[in-house]
Formats: C-alpha cells, structure tokens, sequence
C-alpha cells in the first residue's frame, strides 16, 4: 500500500497532459470524438445491439474514438497519443455520453442520419492523420496509403467483431474504405505538390468527405465477388463442395436442399 500511495503522490506520475494542437492534435481530436460518438450510436443501433450495460457502450465508444489511432502510433513505432495525452479520453467519454443519451426510441431516422453524417466526418480526418505520419516516417507510398486506411476503420473493425457482425470492410458499405484509399491519394498528391501541411489537410478532407456524402447519398457500392462455383451451404452453414457432393445420387442431392441440375 505504502507503494502505491509513493507512485501516485510521485511527481512523475499524474492525469498527464491536455493538448488540443501541435503535431497533428487537433485534427486527431476531431477524429476521436466523432468517431466515440459513432461508436456509441453505433452500439445503439438494432443489428449492434447485445444487451449492452451503460460502461459496454461506453467502451464502444472509448474503442471507435482511440482504437484506429492506437493501431496507428503501434504500427508506426510510438507510444499512442491517446494513452499521454488525457483530452482523448476524456473526450471519447464525453462524446459517448451524448451519443448514449441520443434518443432510440424517436428520432431514429435523425439519429442514423447523424452517424452517417458524422461518419462521413471522421474517416478523412483519421485518414489524413495516418498518411501525413506515415510520410513524417518515410513510410513509402503504398505503406502511407495502408496506414491512412488502418488509422480510421481499426475501431470499427474491433466494435462489429465485438458485436457479432461482419466488418464493415469486408461488405458494401458504400465505398467505405475506397474513401479512405482516396483521401490518402488526394493528400499524397496535395503534398508532393507542395501545398504544405495544412492545405493538404483541408483539400483531402475536401475531397474525401464530398466523396464519402456522395457515395452514402447515391447508394454507390463497391463491386461484389462472384460466388465460386461448386460452394453450397447446408443447414449448419458448413460448405459443401468438391469431393463431398461427388458421387451422390440425385436424391440424395435434393435430401440435401440441392438443385441436382446445378452439378
């Protein structure tokens, strides 16, 4: 106990610092926060919802704010921005707050309206915060690209797996992460051009929230793989295929759910 009560009165050891800009932090605020009041809509929503306690969605909204970020600054070698600078927390928790208090039962249309729009807010933001990094690191072009797409989808990838839904990534989600390859192109070129730092930002961003609100109001889609053939289904979800339908009569075929004129 005595330990304790040295480390915590220990000069060293505090709540840490509050900076809101300098070196990218303010546009990595504007990101966390929007996406902590994503996350805590997005816990809210019907397919997402698990029975979730008031610290779950909370959680969520701790994860979608910082989870991109910090699977950012790992990739990259330093120590998250999130974890020393205590405006992100505190932030993520206050933006979650509002998302919770968000009315569910009126309102819905508003209410999705809001995380898409607010959506379409972050994911530039976060995109241009990984790729200027990835550049401030000498990250090649492809590598830059790769991190402004982690920056901003890492925390929606952790929310869905934790609410038993397919990422967002992997499905249409009207050009999702093509948004965010985009925007981190526009900054690349924007930078190479020699628009500095802050002009870069603002024309990325530009292009990538138009690009994002178009996408979401046109109902643009990214192409779908074709389904390989000789792959069915069974009740139990396993697949079927190959050797495992070789051989089998017709009626075994139809005891299975099967088109026997398919094979």
């Amino acid at each position: 106990m005595s330990t304790l009560i040295t480390a915590l009165t220990t000069p060293d050891v505090g709540f840490g610092s509050f900076k809101f800009t300098g070196e990218h932090t303010m546009f990595d605020l504007i990101a966390a926060g929007t996406n902590a009041l994503n996350g805590a809509l997005l816990a809210r929503r019907p397919d997402h919802f698990r029975n979730f306690t008031i610290i779950g969605i909370m959680l969520m909204a701790l994860i979608g704010g910082i989870g991109g970020g910090v699977s950012r600054d790992v990739l990259l070698g330093e120590i998250p921005s999130a974890f020393t600078n205590s405006a992100f927390i505190v932030l993520c928790l206050v933006c979650g707050l509002v998302g919770y208090c968000v009315s569910f039962a009126r309102g819905q249309l508003f209410r999705e309206g809001l995380f898409q729009f607010m959506t379409s807010l972050s994911l530039p933001w976060y995109t241009i915060v990984g790729v200027s990094k990835a550049s401030e690191h000498d990250i090649p072009v492809l590598g830059a690209i790769a991190i402004g797409v982690i920056g901003p989808t890492a925390g929606r990838y952790i929310i869905d797996v934790s609410c038993g839904v397919t990422p967002k990534q992997f499905i249409r989600g009207e050009l999702f992460v093509t948004t965010a390859i985009l925007t981190s192109i526009a900054w690349l070129i924007a930078d190479a051009a020699g628009a500095g730092n802050l002009w870069s930002a603002l024309i990325a961003f530009a292009f990538g929230f138009a690009f994002r609100l178009t996408a979401l109001y046109r109902g643009w889609e990214e192409p779908l793989a074709s389904v390989p053939k000789g792959v069915y289904l069974h009740e139990d979800k396993r697949p079927l295929l190959g050797r495992k339908l070789k051989g089998k009569s017709e009626t075994e075929l139809r005891m299975l759910g099967l088109d026997p004129d398919q094979h």
